[in-house]
This record gives structure tokens, sequence and C-alpha cells, in this order.
């Protein structure tokens, strides 16, 4: 039997081995180290205002070496705001990697998809591995393909609801159609739902509210790592059938029942 041993995640020519993408906000700095070592996550998401939030306490003291950063523009209502903050985040020394959050709504934290493609085509065009946040919605996915993402990461509910995948129909949609890597971001609230997202086909997870109003956030990051990684060996085995009428037989021997 075929075994699945070299399954690299690859984003814009970086190769990863974890498939977890794990969120810094929410929880307390010193919580960072281990939840990253719990996750098995090598790439981590950033917000740029918290890099540097107190003179004695700077986040980027309490990730582990050799996790790549994954800056995001949080805070950012527009274009123009989502590309200021990337470029300051690449003078802080974080990397070409950027995450787009373009917000405009702050009720249901929704992504400005029109104004997240105007910025993704400026920072691709300046050497940035973009990896929007969007509303999953295949025209969106190909227009920000067009622009130069390197990935794609739609919610799977709104933002901070650990809600699940809500959005699941059309996140299969943009899996089928699209050959970016689809990146789960966003509602992912159990480890149960990273593992179905991951059998979907996802590429990755991301997950941060999940772990922080978790109970035992490290416990809670190893137990995602195990359901994405599950989800994944599943994907790639080939899914079993499902048979929408009657039943079939696992044993042969059940054919007594006719007598």
């Amino acid at each position: 039997m075929q075994q699945h041993t070299n399954d690299p995640l690859v984003i814009g020519g970086h190769t990863f081995t974890s498939r977890f993408i794990l969120g810094s906000g929410k929880y307390s700095l010193k919580l960072i180290q281990a939840a990253v070592q719990d996750a098995g996550a090598e790439l981590i998401t950033l917000a740029v205002r918290r890099a540097n939030t107190r003179e004695e306490e700077n986040i980027l003291d309490y990730i582990p070496k050799g996790v790549t950063l994954l800056p995001n523009t949080s805070g950012a209502r527009n274009a123009q705001e989502a590309v200021r903050i990337a470029r300051l985040a690449r003078e802080l020394g974080c990397g070409d990697f950027v995450k787009i959050e373009i917000m405009r709504d702050s009720k249901y934290l929704l992504p400005d998809n029109a104004e997240t493609i105007k910025a993704t085509e400026i920072l691709a065009r300046e050497g940035f591995i973009v990896l929007p946040y969007m509303y999953p919605d295949l025209n969106v996915a190909r227009d920000l393909a067009s622009a130069g993402a390197a990935a794609i990461m739609p919610l799977g509910a709104p933002i901070g609801s650990n809600k699940g995948l809500a959005t699941r129909d059309f996140i299969q949609i943009l899996i089928d159609e699209m050959d970016l890597p689809v990146i789960v971001d966003a509602g992912i609230g159990r480890p149960s739902q990273a593992c179905e997202a991951m059998e979907m086909g996802a590429a990755a997870i991301m997950a941060n509210t999940a772990l922080a109003t978790a109970g035992d956030l490290p416990l809670m990051a190893a137990a995602f790592r195990q359901a994405i990684e599950a989800g994944r060996k599943a994907y790639l085995s080939g899914l079993g059938r499902v048979l929408v009428r009657g039943a079939a037989a696992s044993d042969p021997l059940t054919g007594f029942l006719h007598d």
C-alpha cells in the first residue's frame, strides 16, 4: 500500500510539513510557545500592532525559532490601510508573508472582498506572499488568483464565533475549482470541524479563538493537530462511498439472513 510520507504544504514556493496555521491573538504571550509546540505549527499569524505593545513585552520573544511569521493587516478598513500595514510589517523584519484582512463591518467582521482584491494585487507586485482572508465566492477567488494570491483563506463562519463550517458548500466549490491552496480560516471551533474541512480537501486550517477560549490551550492545540493530520490522511486515502438508499453487507456471511 502506498504511504503518503511526503505530503508538504507549499505556499508561495515555501514548504511546510504542518497544515495547522496558528493564531497568536486572544491569549497570554507566555502560552504562545507551548501552543506552537503542541500544535506542531510552522506558520503563526501576528497582528502587527501587537508586535511590540509594551517596552518590556514583545510577542516576537515568545515565538519559537524557525516558525514563519504571517503578519496580518487586522484593523485595516480598505486596501490602502492594508498595504501600509503590510509594508510596515516587512520593515519590522516579519518577512514577506502577509495575511490580508480588510473589514469595514464592525458587527459581523466580514471581509471586504473588493478591497481585498485591490490590496492583493498591489502587494503581490511588490513581492509579498499574499494570503487573503475572504468570503467564499468563486468569482472573487478567481480574481484573487489573477491578482497574485499565493493561497486563499475563506471563512468557515464569522470570525471568533466557533460555529464551524457554516459556509461548507461554498468552500467545497473553491476546493474543487481552484488550483491555489484553500486554507479554511475563522469560525472553526472544534477539532472535529477541522478534521471535516481537511477531509473535504482543504490544504490547511487556521485557528485561534478555538484554542484561546479552551480550558487547556496546549491540550486543545494538540487535539487540533491530530484532527488535522487525521483529516488529511482520510482525504488522501480516498473516502469510502456513501449509499443514498438501502444498505450493503460488510460481511458476506450476512447472506444467511435471506434463508
